[in-house]
């Protein structure tokens, strides 16, 4: 055939040429070929021979496999959507048929001997001609344009200009007199559109953009079959969704069709192994398939249903072809096959003359159930007009109707009058908007068609695609399944063979009823003709559509359809099968059900339901039962005690459950069939039961008995009788249902262990235990081609072992609609095999559709075990031989749901599915019980209350259960009110979807209201340090990096000393001056008229300004009344609280004069002073305070009636006495400056210890810390300043927040000074009214430099826009942050600000501490931040390991810090050993700067000193460092800089958080805040920054504040998932508090000392607490024996952690192990367990900065503060169960990617543990050797500092340590 078109020879050739040279792939070439040749072989000439299916002729014994694979329809799939393949040739319209029955060509893939059999068809359109004769019945507008063939589905182009329409302008309905069935919503009264739309409807009509209602279809079609759609998880009801179906955890995942990874020689399996299930090859159907009514007309001769429909109207005019039955059995219409054609041919022939569609486009069918006869004439008739119907039967589901209109384009949509109104109604009732561009009409109106002479009906001209059946995945997402005329057709053979061949049982005479003719034939005539097809099953889709609209067209048989509610009536069914003669049944397990047990429980009802005639089934051929899986149990009930009993001698012979595709059109794939040529599939008929060593214990089955003995075998399928030579009772059993008796252990394994079949599994089911009974559907259909393929790798299974069933044939769809790469997942999957001794996978032909159903074939018939879906996996480990074993264990929900409903009471319903959290999948069962509801139990009354510690027992039950039945290890159970849970529909029924409910359960959106989790037992892959006792610091852990790191750098910053600082104007050394006073007098000199000082107002407005000479006087006017009225002395604490004002600066310069101690304050917030008043109170006394200082505002604040009477309460309850309060505003004048009044400095004052400044700091908690600061200091930081920032006199400062400490008190008070520099004052009141003031400021003044938080720049970007000023002279705005900076801020000011011109190396993140203003700085980097994304693995065992973000999206993205200022030096520090770190690793940054403060101002503890003498072991110990307390690392990066761009390489400081805030739990160290985040991410009802993370009593608590209190138990698993799956720990509590009872602080920062003190002391509201850990599931004694799994304990949290094979990570030899091997079984029971419902939180030596711990023999220091010193070496933390004492060497598999592997021996490995042991550690205090926590394992609570005495005696503290010690006593 190649050879005939010289054209097709030479493209081949060059496509040949192609392949050689390399330029295309194997898999490209395939497709272009298949392509050229689908384009050239389409030819009328080959299309007449073969349509029907293949038919074997006994003249011709080789059998053509069923070869011509489905490439074709894969080519044209991908036709105009990937590749171009130039001008394609015409094509005659009606060669849709491209079949050749030629030789073979050379490959499988493009072999078209018999693709007309394929379900190529489905997509396969060869008509890709342009689209002149195409208007159905409309004059030819033209030639249209070929769109471009990436046009999306959804986007319509913009109308072409003046919509160049050749329509006459007028609606549909004014059209056709009279008859006003057209409904276009656009024209009705009160309609409005939102919005304006390229489809508003032109001209009434339903034309697009051409005047024509043709979208892109006639492009070859295809175009937008695959439009190009984002295919990616979109919006939940997004068309088609994502792949989701297929587990993704696999490297090579299925649905991404990738291979499985090659093989290295030693992984090559042994030849044993490679035994694979081939694909079955497909059975012919052994005769022609005529036409029942008529034996001489050959069914082959119609291409399509439409044809046959007019074949029906003339020769079986009046023959019935439906009766619709109403719920009561009652005739409600019925109809003749003439009627029904004529209504047919008329709606055809509206379409096309009124409609402008072309053929091939898409009409929406909206029918109810019961308009069956309605809904089957417009489907007809969409088939005779050629255009493509898209039924829709979910009418309520608005969303749904208006997703199929728009993806699919459907602009005409047929219904009803009545389905008209009630939508109309729901529209209006619901405000709702009509779906655009989509025209409305009424097809019962329409009437019947009556041709002017008789026969004259147009020609059928008909599209391949016949209809689109949209289906929901189990995922819940919609899709729409193609299927073509030929599918159809195929199908429709298929099935019309099967039916035809039923035996009736009736034997008329002793000739062989097996015997064929030479045709084929069977001798014996089966007595053919009409079926009565009886069915409730809904007749718009699936298996209902398919017998119930389109056999019975095929056939010419009748369909009597009932509603299914009649089957609920007793008796009815039965009297209507009698009644109307019923031949084949089409029914569901669930109807069934119900009428076999109403007729057991009173058979008299049904026997007498109408007089005079008693039920009879005798004409019943077949009772067909849609289903998934066979209900062995059930078919016995059925057929022996309905069937039999209702005069039906083949009762048996009558239950035949259909495999139906649902998702995939419905298509049946298997039934039982009596057509034979089972030979043929190569597959072993008979099952050897041998002595198969089955019950996993080892007992042998006693042999199976044959049952008959075998005759040799006869010539197989040669000779023409059905069955070979083989005995009557053997060709019977094959057409027998068989069942079969599994293993139910080795189906975990995804093993077959066949323990009985066929009569035997039906005697011993009920005696077996342990055994899964599965009874078959029967052989696939004719022509199918059936593989079992494991689902995972995509690999061929192994004979006896359960798999997924992948079938190819002609029978079925060739994709999804719009959806090419699911298309291509699904629909052309290619299964792989390894050949022996060759690492590369093979592919298998030909290419399949995944069914997505599990099951496996024995004795050729196909066991279905249940849905992909349906199927829990779970990994099981233990050690064998010394090696740690792995494996996956599968459960099919179907039978966890039947232990369930047997063994728990109570339960209402149940579902179960599993999540693939932290790389493993853990099972979730999910129960409906009445006890879970809260309805009020009258109506009206109050909800009913929840018993918790019922719904807790029934959890716990179905826990035990599921463990003792089916050994399955349950994470979390939820329990949920009944029907309450996500359904979805099943043969109409509504059942729970289990995975709608994983995706709910993933969203936090199931309305559960208690979870229990079974964590201990269930979760295994927890990681463990390498000292899980010690920690992260450990001199073991330590050494450890060290080995992986070394020789690497240490890290330490280099320093720019900068001895002399000159003074731009003067270039006098400003190193000179002692102190600021100095300095000031010394400006004063200098330029005493110049401007020194300015406030600008909230408007912009200057004020008076101050010149230098002014500012002095102003100064010495203060220090003068301070002097003589307040009696101030050198050495006085003075305390100033002053709005932001030139008053402050002018009190702090006055105390500097003094030689007093100035101590700055922010005034009180009269709003919190509850806070507020306290904090000052204990600031007077411990200080000493002599006096305060305020100015008129804050003068006038204290003296309010609230304010000071709350004082003055809490003064008296302190027992404080208030100092004075002075005004400074207007102090007596003086016109003489401070030198010429004497006000000079000491020489004392001006000594380092001297504290000339306190600044106190507030954590978020209003814990205090105070720093003194010297003159030194003072002169040391503005230097730093001045030298980082290039300060120069000629650019004016600004001081504006936070000016009374830090960088604020710097530009405040002091930088204008020392630069000799204007300093403008911006009060922070006015910027929060007004923050566009200080923007203002900044472009008015072009300041260069300034001072900015976080949390000013969110409040200012919240307010105003950013514009309307300039800011391209500001060169430096330095934002601070006091650990790690937060990531989004730079982006945010960028964006934000990016119209005012302001340079984004402008925007400069500093790191500022207590300690020191700014140890680190961005400022003139000239670069924007550098990020990184850190390994969180590698970050909590101490190590820096960036990765690429799209590679781990788990990764930690971090920003730096920026590099040392001037004169400061970095070290980072490992903070137990004092070394310095290596390159690779984190440590404690240690600081030494000449802007670092020397003191804690007032503390006498030495560990405080000691922070200020860091000594490294190995640096120079002659530096002395500062300790932050913070962690973190150095990091080397070049980047360009400067105009050409030179790599210039930088040291940046990367703050990743402070050492106090981290916990440790096994031996890995964690930042909260990154905890919290995740959890603050995980669910919206979350409230931002609502989320605190702690440790109490060796519990990790979670705390969570959210806005919606309903349903929280099922945001619990979100949280609890979250974490586990980002920091792989297991939290202990989850608690909910509601929204605003976080305590924060003013600037709304979460305050977590008293999050946690309230916690603790149980004074935290919470709504609701649930337990995750449970303390005693660890002890359950239910000995896996089956499935042991070793156990490395944590020792950390008294939690059971398993290893797992990836993260068993080293632990050292612990040294007391020894010790308590021996007294293990003595304290096996001395475990103190929680105390229930975890309210006690036992905290024995919970370590505060106050008090002492109350045990010392620990090693650890009485102040256990949070400093890391030398005096906490050797601590040591309990143990907890399950620690495996032989396991402790695990150094091996300690790796970090990218650094050498340590050498060490290999682990020693403990036998298998059945039951956990424990150990106990010796009792502390008393204790029974349960202690909660020690010293390292607290959390440390911030940087400590202890001022004076009673630094911190809040009341809650106090409170909250006194429980903390009790609580455990």
């Amino acid at each position: 055939m190649e050879t005939s078109n010289p054209e097709l020879q030479q493209k081949l050739q060059e496509l040949e040429h192609d392949l050689e040279e390399g330029d295309i792939t194997e898999k490209g070439y395939q497709k272009r070929r298949t392509l050229l040749l689908s384009q050239y072989l389409g030819s009328a000439a080959v299309a007449a021979e073969l349509k029907g299916l293949r038919i074997h002729s006994p003249d011709n014994t080789a059998h053509p496999s069923n070869d011509g694979s489905r490439s074709a329809s894969l080519a044209a799939l991908n036709a105009n959507s990937s590749e171009n393949y130039g001008p394609r040739p015409e094509v005659p319209l009606q060669s849709t048929a491209r079949i050749g029955s030629s030789p073979r060509l050379d490959t499988m893939a493009s072999d078209y001997s018999s693709f007309g059999n394929n379900r190529g068809q489905g997509g396969g359109f060869s008509y890709a001609g342009p689209p002149q004769a195409l208007r159905l019945g409309v004059h030819n507008p033209g030639q249209r344009p070929h769109l471009s063939s990436h046009d999306s589905l959804f986007l319509p182009g913009t109308p072409a200009s003046g919509g160049n329409s050749m329509e006459p302008s007028m609606t549909m309905a004014s059209s056709i007199s009279g008859a006003n069935y057209a409904f276009n919503p656009a024209h009705q009264v009160g309609y409005t559109e939102q919005q304006a739309d390229t489809y508003e409807s032109q001209a009434g009509t339903m034309m697009d953009r051409n005047g024509t209602m043709l979208g892109e279809s006639q492009q070859g079609y295809f175009s937008d079959f695959a439009g190009q759609q984002s295919y990616d998880h979109g919006p939940p009801n997004s068309y088609g969704g994502g792949p989701h179906r297929y587990s993704s955890s696999d490297a090579f995942s299925p649905t991404a069709a990738m291979a499985p990874p090659m093989l290295s020689t030693s992984d090559l399996p042994p030849p044993a192994a490679l035994e694979y299930q081939m694909p079955l090859e497909p059975r012919d159907v052994p005769f022609a398939v005529n036409d029942p009514q008529d034996e001489n007309t050959p069914m082959s001769k119609f291409d399509n249903i439409a044809a046959v429909l007019r074949h029906r109207a003339r020769n079986n005019a009046k023959a019935p072809a439906y009766w619709v039955l109403d719920g009561r059995g009652k005739e409600v219409s019925s109809i003749t096959w003439d009627k029904l054609t004529s209504r047919a041919e008329k709606v055809a022939q509206v379409i096309r003359d009124k409609s402008s569609l072309y053929r091939g486009d898409r009409v929406a069918l909206i029918y109810r159930d019961t308009e069956i006869i309605d809904f089957a004439i417009a489907l007809l008739g969409c088939f005779i007009a050629g255009v493509v119907a898209v039924p829709i039967n979910d009418l309520e589901d608005y969303a749904k109707l208006n997703l199929i209109l728009t993806s699919t384009q459907a602009h005409l949509a047929l219904t009803t009058d009545n389905n008209l109104k009630a939508f109309q109604r729901d529209i209006t009732t619901q405000k709702l908007n009509w779906p655009r561009g989509v025209e409305w009409w009424k097809t019962n109106e329409f009437g019947s068609f009556h041709p002017k002479k008789k026969d004259d009906v147009p020609p059928l001209t008909v599209p391949d695609l016949a209809y689109i059946e949209f289906s929901r995945a189990p995922t819940g997402d919609l899709r729409g399944v193609v299927m073509s005329h030929r599918t159809i057709m195929h199908q429709m053979a298929c099935l019309s063979a099967i039916f035809s061949t039923v035996p009736s049982g009736s034997q008329a005479d002793t000739f062989n009823a097996g015997l064929r003719d030479k045709n084929g034939k069977l001798m014996v005539r089966q007595k053919g003709g009409t079926e009565i097809l009886l069915s409730y099953l809904d007749p718009r889709q699936g298996i209902g559509m398919i017998l119930g609209v389109l056999l019975t067209v095929y056939g010419g048989h009748t369909t009597v359809w009932m509603e299914g509610k009649a089957v609920e009536t007793p008796g009815l069914y039965a009297h209507l099968i009698t009644k109307y003669r019923a031949t084949l049944m089409l029914a569901d397990y669930p109807g069934l059900k119900r009428a076999a047990y109403n007729y057991q429980q009173d058979p008299l009802t049904t026997r007498n339901y109408k007089k005079g005639m008693e039920p009879n089934f005798a004409h019943v051929k077949l009772c067909l039962i849609d289903t998934l899986t066979v209900d062995c149990e059930f078919h016995e009930v059925l057929a022996d005690r309905w069937l039999r009993p209702m005069r039906n001698p083949r009762a048996r012979e009558l239950v035949a459950p259909m495999l139906c595709l649902p998702e995939h059109g419905g298509m049946v794939i298997s039934m039982r069939d009596w057509l034979g040529g089972e030979e043929r599939m190569g597959c072993p008929l008979k099952l050897d039961m041998g002595s198969d060593t089955a019950s996993e214990d080892g007992k042998a089955e006693e042999k199976e008995k044959e049952k008959e003995k075998e005759k040799p075998p006869g010539a197989g399928f040669g000779s023409l009788i059905g069955g070979g030579t083989t005995t009557a009772t053997q060709e019977q059993g094959r057409t027998e249902l068989s069942e079969v008796l599994l293993d139910r252990e080795s189906l975990k394994t995804n093993e077959v262990v066949v323990i009985a079949i066929g009569e035997e599994a039906r005697k011993k089911a009920s005696s077996e235990p342990g055994t899964v009974r599965v009874g078959a559907f029967g052989f696939p259909i004719p022509d199918a081609t059936l593989a079992v393929v494991d689902p995972e790798t995509g690999l061929l299974a192994s004979p006896h072992s359960v798999g997924e069933i992948w079938v190819d044939s002609p029978s079925l769809s060739g994709g999804f609609w719009a959806l090419p790469k699911h298309t291509e997942q699904i629909f052309h999957a290619r299964p792989y095999k390894f050949e022996q001794g060759d690492p590369t996978p093979m592919m298998v032909e030909p290419e399949f559709l995944r069914t997505g159903l599990l099951g496996t074939v024995i004795e050729g018939k196909i066991f279905v075990l249940g849905l992909y879906e349906d199927r829990i996996r779970q990994k099981v480990e233990w050690v064998e031989h010394g090696h740690e074993v792995a494996e996956h264990r599968y459960f099919f929900v179907q039978h966890i749901i039947v232990s369930i409903m047997k063994n728990v009471t109570k339960i209402y319903d149940c579902s179960a599915f599993d999540v693939f959290v932290n790389d493993e999948h853990l099972p979730v069962v999910l129960l409906e019980s009445k006890w879970a509801s809260t309805a009020p139990v009258t109506s009206g009354g109050p909800p009913r209350q929840l018993d918790t510690a019922l719904l807790d027992s029934l959890s716990e039950r179905c826990m035990e259960v599921l463990l003792q039945e089916h050994h399955l290890r349950v994470y979390c159970v939820m329990i949920t009110a009944p029907d309450t849970l996500p359904k979805v529909f099943k043969n109409g029924r509504r059942e729970i979807g289990n995975m709608l409910c994983r995706r709910e359960f993933d969203l936090g959106n199931l309305p559960c209201v208690h979870v229990k989790f079974g964590v201990e037992r269930a979760v295994l892959n927890l990681p463990i340090g390498v000292d899980p006792i010690g920690g992260i610091w450990s001199p073991i852990a330590s050494q450890t990096r060290e080995d992986i790191l070394s020789p690497g750098d240490k890290q330490y910053s280099g320093i720019d000393r900068r001895e002399v600082v000159i003074d731009d104007r003067t270039s006098t050394p400003l190193n000179n001056f002692s102190s600021i006073v100095d300095l000031l007098q010394w400006r004063v000199a200098r330029q005493a008229e110049e401007l020194s000082y300015c406030t600008i107002d909230g408007r912009g407005k200057e004020g008076k300004g101050i010149t230098w000479k002014k500012f002095d006087t102003k100064v010495a006017a203060v220090a003068m009344y301070l002097k003589n009225k307040v009696k101030i002395r050198a050495g006085d604490n003075v305390i100033l609280m002053y709005t932001h004002s030139e008053d402050f600066v002018y009190a702090v310069h006055a105390c500097f004069c003094l030689g007093a101690t100035a101590v700055p304050m922010a005034p009180l917030d009269q709003n919190r002073l509850n806070e507020d008043a306290p904090a000052f109170l204990h600031m007077v006394a411990d200080y000493k305070v002599k006096a305060v200082l305020v100015n008129q505002d804050v003068d006038h604040l204290i003296k309010q009636k609230t304010v000071s009477q709350h004082m003055k309460q809490s003064a008296q309850v302190l027992k404080v006495t208030m100092p004075s309060i002075y005004n400074t505003t207007k102090p007596p004048k003086q016109n003489n400056g401070c030198r010429d009044l004497g006000l000079t400095m000491q020489p004392s004052w001006v000594q380092p210890g001297y504290p000339v400044l306190v600044w106190t700091y507030w954590t978020p908690d209003q814990r205090r810390i105070a720093v003194q600061l010297g003159h030194d200091t003072i002169m040391g930081m503005c230097k730093v300043q001045k030298e980082t920032c290039q300060m120069t006199s000629s650019r004016p400062v600004l001081g504006c927040v936070r000016s009374t400490m830090g960088l604020g008190f710097i530009h405040t008070c002091l930088m204008g000074i020392f630069v000799g520099a204007p300093t403008y004052l911006v009060s922070p009141v006015e910027f929060a009214q007004n923050p566009i003031s200080l923007f203002l400021t900044l472009s008015r003044y072009k300041i260069k430099d300034t001072y900015a938080t976080p949390q000013m720049l969110d409040h200012a970007m919240a307010i105003m826009p950013g514009k309307g000023f300039t800011l391209h002279e500001l060169k430096n705005m330095m934002i601070s942050a006091e650990g790690r900076p937060r990531v989004d801020v730079f982006q945010k000011v960028r964006l934000h600000f990016a119209q005012t011109g302001l340079d984004r190396t402008a925007i400069n993140t500093i790191y500022s501490h207590v300690l020191n203003p700014m140890i680190a700085s961005r400022s003139y980097m000239c670069i924007e931040p550098i990020e990184l994304w850190l390994d969180k693995q590698a970050l909590r065992r101490g190590m820096i390991y960036p990765v690429d973000p799209e590679a781990d999206p788990k990764a930690l993205l971090v920003q730096d810090s920026g590099m040392v200022p001037v004169s400061t030096q970095i070290a980072i520090v490992n903070p137990e050993s004092r070394a310095l770190c290596h390159d690779g690793e984190y440590g404690e940054i240690w600081v030494e700067s000449e802007a670092c403060v020397k003191a804690f101002y007032g503390s006498k503890d030495p560990f405080d000193s000691e922070r200020f003498d860091g000594r490294t072991l190995d640096g120079d110990p002659m530096v002395q460092y500062v300790r932050t307390g913070d962690l973190g690392f150095l990091h080397n990066v070049s980047r360009p800089i400067g105009p050409n761009g030179a790599q210039v390489d930088m040291q940046v400081l990367f703050v990743l958080g402070s050492i106090g805030e981290t916990f440790e739990i096994n031996g890995l160290s964690h930042f909260p805040m990154d905890i919290e985040y995740s959890v603050e991410h995980c669910h919206r009802n979350i409230v931002p920054g609502g989320c605190a993370v702690f440790q109490a009593g060796g519990l990790i608590v979670v705390l969570v504040e959210v806005g919606r209190k309903a349903y929280l138990a099922s945001i619990v698993p979100v949280i609890v998932n979250s974490i586990l799956n980002e920091h792989q720990i297991v939290v202990d509590i989850v608690a909910f508090v509601n929204k605003g009872d976080f305590p924060r602080s003013r600037l709304g920062e979460k305050q977590r000392g008293k999050i946690l003190a309230s916690w603790v002391t149980r004074k935290m509201r919470t709504m609701a607490q649930f337990g995750i850990r449970d303390a005693d599931s660890g002890l359950a004694d239910l000995a896996e024996a089956m499935e042991p799994r070793s156990g490395i304990a944590s020792l950390r949290n008294g939690s059971v952690m398993a290893s797992s094979l990836r993260n068993v990570e080293s632990a050292p030899q612990i040294l007391e192990q020894r010790d308590f091997e021996r007294q293990q079984v003595a304290n096996q029971n001395s475990f103190v367990p929680l105390p229930t419902g975890i309210s006690e939180m036992p905290a024995q030596n919970y370590n505060d900065s106050v008090v002492g711990s109350p045990d010392k023999e620990n090693g650890a220091s009485t102040k256990s503060d949070d400093t890391p010193t030398d005096t906490r070496k050797n601590h040591f933390e309990l143990p907890s169960d399950d620690y495996d004492p032989e396991k402790n060497n695990f150094l091996d598999e300690f790796e970090v990617p990218g650094f050498p592997k340590t050498e060490s021996p290999p682990p020693q490995v403990g036998p298998k543990p059945i039951s956990s042991h424990r150990i106990s550690l010796p009792a502390v205090e008393g204790r029974e050797g349960d202690l909660w926590t020690l010293p390292s394992q607290q959390p440390h609570s911030g940087l400590r500092v202890q001022n004076g005495s009673s630094d911190e005696d809040d009341d809650w503290e106090k409170d909250a340590i006194m429980h903390m010690n009790l609580a455990g006593r």
